[in-house]
């Protein structure tokens, strides 16, 4: 997988709009809109130059809340120069609603080499050889990779229990999904004859052809879904607590004209205050799993939480689940997983008249199939040599490592780059991740 990122992320040009105000608030407190602003610059040899911008816009009302913000809206519009991209607007108040917290998004996101690996974790044999162009068992660089489009709307809703600190959630997901192969003849306009990719099945069209994939779950579907749940939280800090713990519990149910599942996600999270203001450890530990009915392949990997203000909807592997090993590595029925780190707010300092602080994040995150999709290979010709596809109860712990580098405005616009390194090299070489906020 050749991904060269090119990334000028830290480049960053802040403009701020403060409310109306006399005089400057004590104690650096904001007031009125402020917002940040972040170039999205990349290249991808298959893909293309990636280019687009980011912003976030806070509102701090009359700064009594401060750091906590009244209103937040977050807008990206990014795409790659042969047609994946991110075209993002949501928004997230408390103050909107009374009493209830409100989170909207409306996103389009395309992608048409997204990560498929098979199912089960190193139960699906990953090869390197299979997508590097100077091996003898090349076969092409979009092996491991099939088209995803996505149009969601979703609305979450929170509000207060009678028990101080647990809150209800509920939740509308409306998602018009298609899935596909990887437009060949697309990525290869313009390309040089030996620069072309070549027209062979992906993995993605093998399970197809073999029936691990059904023709109703190949093409994607409409689905809408709904969920519940209770959230306790006690943090003292939402962009990067100190101390304090966020556990929640969540049932989502999706029906589609051909799928109807529930799903149950458990996440904890807790914080501790190793030096005052400076100094933490983090961790998080969760299990997301089908609980009832079938689901289609496409959405196995799919993430629920009561909160999720990131775009990505995929694990595990990648930016926002197990860092370092490969998008969509670990893809079963049910997955556990867990990410332990300290936070070291090494520098604090005042730039272009706001407030802003500089951490370093070591970090272990560990992840796992628990629950199994079951594979049927009865289909599969006996030409295949499966050794090259499966390996029977192969699945174990994924581990990996690395360390990250943040960046805070006011607390809130975080500008987040982090590094992993998978264990073993069946998950991967590097994982590289610039973009916004902490992981958790």
């Amino acid at each position: 997988m050749k991904y060269i990122s090119l990334v000028l992320a830290f480049t960053v040009f802040f403009l701020v709009a403060n409310g109306q105000q006399d005089e400057k608030p004590a104690d650096d407190v904001k007031t009125g809109w402020n917002f940040g602003l972040l170039p999205v610059v990349s290249y991808n040899s298959d893909l293309g130059f990636q280019y687009g911008l980011l912003t976030n816009f806070y509102n701090y009302g009359d700064g009594s809340n401060f750091p906590k913000y009244n209103h937040s809206i977050y807008a990206e519009v990014s795409r790659y120069t042969k047609g994946s991209g991110i075209y993002r607007l949501f928004y997230d108040s408390e103050f909107l609603i009374p009493k209830i917290r409100l989170t909207a998004d409306l996103s389009y996101l395309p992608d048409q080499a997204l990560d498929f690996y098979g199912f089960n974790g190193y139960d699906a044999v990953y090869n390197p050889d299979f997508v590097d162009e100077t091996s003898n068992d090349y076969k092409t660089r979009m092996f491991y990779k099939h088209q995803r489009n996505i149009l969601r709307f979703k609305l979450d809703f929170q509000g207060k229990t009678p028990i101080e600190n647990l809150n209800w959630a509920v939740g509308y997901n409306f998602m018009d999904i298609e899935i596909g192969s990887v437009p060949i003849d697309k990525l290869n306009e313009g390309k040089d004859s030996v620069d072309m990719l070549p027209t062979v099945n992906s993995l993605f069209d093998d399970y197809v052809a073999w029936g691990l994939i059904s023709p109703e779950e190949s093409k994607g579907a409409m689905h809408n879904s709904f969920k519940v749940g209770l959230v306790y939280d006690t943090r003292d800090n939402e962009p990067c607590p100190m101390k304090g713990l966020w556990t929640e519990a969540v049932l989502f149910n999706s029906i589609s004209s051909d799928f109807t599942f529930g799903k149950f996600a458990f996440t904890h999270r807790q914080y501790f205050t190793l030096i005052e203001k400076n100094l933490s450890f983090a961790y998080r530990v969760g299990y997301q799993g089908i609980v009832y009915g079938d689901a289609p392949f496409y959405l196995l990997p799919y993430m629920i939480y009561s909160y999720m203000p990131s775009s990505t909807v995929d694990g595990l592997g990648g930016s926002k689940s197990v860092r370092g090993m490969i998008r969509n590595r670990t893809v079963g029925k049910g997955n556990a997983f867990a990410n332990f780190e300290f936070r070291y707010k090494f520098a604090r300092f005042r730039f272009i008249g706001q407030k802003w602080y500089a951490a370093l994040n070591p970090f272990l995150d560990a992840g796992m199939v628990v629950q199994k999709v079951d594979i049927d290979k009865s289909n599969i010709p006996g030409t295949v040599d499966q050794s090259q596809y499966f390996s029977n109860n192969a699945e174990t712990i994924h581990l990996t490592y690395g360390c990250g580098l943040h960046l805070a405005m006011n607390e809130n616009f975080v500008i987040a780059a982090d590094i992993g390194l998978p264990v073993k090299p069946d998950d991967g070489k590097m994982g590289v991740y610039i973009g916004m906020n902490w992981l958790f």
